[in-house]
């Protein structure tokens, strides 16, 4: 269940899906579905994905229901995929990757579930 605390409208500047991470798009006020664990992440697309050029929601503070990836464990790092994505955030040595947030319970692939926003960066 989402309980959030502050949400704020941007134009999509691509399609976004539902539950998607989102990054900043080229424009003030655009967001675009994020497309990796180095994008400069910024909150998640709510319930309602968005076509090109429609307005949309997205949670910047609380917690959030987002799509999973791959595999997360409740209470670890999550970061995007290529596809807006909740994944472990698991950076390489000397390697820096930017975080959403934290998995308030494990989940799979294909899994909707909750995650705490706290944007950031993780470095391995």
């Amino acid at each position: 269940m989402a309980i959030t605390l502050l949400n704020r409208n941007y134009t999509a500047a691509a399609a976004i899906a539902a539950f998607r991470i989102v990054k900043a798009g080229a424009a003030d006020g655009e967001v675009l579905q994020a497309a990796a664990a180095t994008d400069a992440l910024m909150g998640v697309c709510e319930s309602v994905g968005p076509a090109a050029g429609e307005r949309c929601d997205i949670v910047k503070v609380g917690i959030a229901d987002v799509e999973f990836g791959g595999p997360v464990t409740r209470g670890g790092p999550v970061t995007s995929d290529a596809t807006g994505r909740a994944i472990a955030a698991a950076p390489a040595a000397g390697s820096n990757v930017r975080v959403i947030g934290y998995a308030e319970v494990s989940a799979v692939a294909g899994d909707i579930a909750p995650v705490l926003i706290a944007p950031g960066v993780m470095q391995g």
